[in-house]
């Protein structure tokens, strides 16, 4: 049986996200969505266990599809199983770069674990977590950029919703 990896911090998924791995769900068996704190990003707007929420809502209709959560490094995490897959999504070139490089230091700590890239869908190449966080707080309209499920949580969120991360 074919195990995909889509790690991510998710905070919050976005359209672009859900497009990777509905992708990646046709492609493999089973897919573990994992969302991770990201060390970069001091402040989330949605604590893990409120994204990993979000997340199993928006996956629901994906029946290979589940979400777990893991505080450490993906390549350790990733050590649970065998011959398991990263998929990771790619925008643009400078994520080539970043992605390319996280890769070859999770082969270094894991060697059994490969990563495949997918190109993001041509509409969904501008989006981002962080956009929409800041689109957001203007109360924007965010139905081109996160699923319907959760548009008013963000929202609520980013016009002053307490954060519990």
């Amino acid at each position: 049986m074919s195990l995909a990896i889509c790690p991510g911090s998710f905070d919050p998924i976005t359209l672009g996200h859900l497009n990777i791995i509905r992708r990646t769900s046709r492609i493999f068996d089973r897919v573990v969505v994992l969302a991770m704190a990201n060390a970069s990003k001091s402040r989330p707007m949605f604590s893990i266990s409120e994204r990993v929420e979000m997340i199993r809502r928006v996956t629901a209709c994906y029946g290979n599809v589940e979400v777990s959560t893991f505080d450490g490094l993906l390549a350790e995490y990733a050590k649970q199983y065998d011959d398991a897959v990263i998929v990771k999504g790619l925008r643009a070139s400078t994520d080539f770069e970043n992605e390319f490089q996280m890769a070859q230091i999770n082969k270094m700590i894991n060697p059994a674990l490969e990563t495949m890239f997918l190109t993001s869908s041509e509409k969904y190449t501008f989006l981002s977590s962080s956009m929409v966080r800041e689109l957001a707080g203007y109360g924007a309209d965010l139905s081109e950029f996160v699923p319907r499920e959760i548009i008013d949580e963000v929202l609520a969120r980013a016009q002053g919703g307490k954060c519990n991360g």
